[in-house]
């Protein structure tokens, strides 16, 4: 028996590209490997990416650009990645759909959130991309609605290079340590960067949970899921 029936998994660009610009094949085989692996168990699944792996709007901004038109470009990024992995997916026999908030017609589906809902009581995994479809709002925020208005039970942040939350950057501070549960009044209290305040507190307002976990060891996705302890579960309390 599974401990969730229906989770958000967000991930970040930075996965897609294995750490370079552009996308990974073998990257993306992998984790569509690991999510095939989640909806065989019969867990209904939706995803969010970033496109960080591409364009990231703050960065560009910082560089001369507009912030309005370098986010537009960070979320048509989104859109690559989300087309990338329904096609990995979907040689795997798992029925995908991308639903984008940006109409882009020839390519996926516009967002429609009780279409969505249907996809994934049919069994179909759900890519939602574009992020937002609006400048400046993260990706991170658009995780934390898009699992709430298609009523999903736990938001699952896949983290590369670090397998929970900690008291600071592990990898930076040798001393840092982890919590296994934490609110989320104690995470914005603290200060702690795991996502950014406007999803923690969506999160919060809405008893969401949330769960943070590292990508490695393979098939990490799927032991989240069905209830095992991995990672940090953050809730409202």
């Amino acid at each position: 028996m599974t401990g969730y029936k229906r989770v958000l998994l967000k991930l970040s660009g930075e996965v897609f590209g294995g750490g370079q610009v552009g996308v990974d094949p073998d990257v993306v085989q992998k984790v569509a490997r690991e999510i095939a692996a989640v909806a065989r168990a019969g867990v209904q699944v939706a995803v969010v990416t970033g496109g960080g792996n591409f364009f990231r709007g703050a960065e560009l901004q910082q560089r001369g650009m507009d912030r309005v038109r370098a986010d537009y470009m960070g979320m048509l990024g989104i859109v690559m990645n989300c087309l990338a992995l329904q096609d990995f997916l979907e040689k795997l026999g798992i029925e995908t759909r991308v639903q984008t908030a940006i109409t882009m017609g020839q390519v996926a589906e516009p967002y429609i959130p009780r279409r969505a809902i249907r996809h994934m009581e049919k069994g179909r995994v759900v890519i939602f991309g574009a992020g937002m479809g609006m400048p400046f709002f993260s990706t991170d925020t658009v995780a934390v609605q898009r699992a709430l208005e298609s009523r999903c039970d736990v938001v699952l942040v896949a983290k590369n290079g670090v397998d929970g939350v900690y008291t600071a950057d592990p990898n930076v501070d040798p001393s840092a340590t982890k919590f296994d549960d934490l609110t989320y009044d104690e995470a914005i209290s603290r200060g702690l960067k795991i996502m950014d305040q406007t999803a923690f507190a969506l999160c919060g307002e809405n008893k969401l949970p949330m769960v943070v976990f590292g990508m490695e060891p393979e098939g990490n996705i799927l032991r989240v899921v069905e209830g095992e302890r991995i990672g940090t579960l953050v809730s409202a309390g």
